[in-house]
């Protein structure tokens, strides 16, 4: 069960890593306010990610 959920955690930071690969081989230009919001947009993806990454973790302990 806990080997099932860490492949679990790994597809999803392998697809997230290939998103960010995509993203940065063509970057769309954009206004300075677009950006804000989209940074904003990541932080509070990446802070999910994580907190789903240490439920992960405790579970494994």
């Amino acid at each position: 069960m806990i080997e099932q959920r860490f492949i679990v955690a790994i597809g999803r930071i392998e697809r997230a890593l290939s998103r960010i690969e995509k993203s940065a081989a063509s970057p769309i230009p954009t206004g300075d306010n677009d950006l804000a919001e989209r940074h904003e947009t990541l932080k509070s993806e990446t802070r999910i990610a994580l907190r789903d990454l240490d439920k992960i973790l405790a579970g494994a302990r």
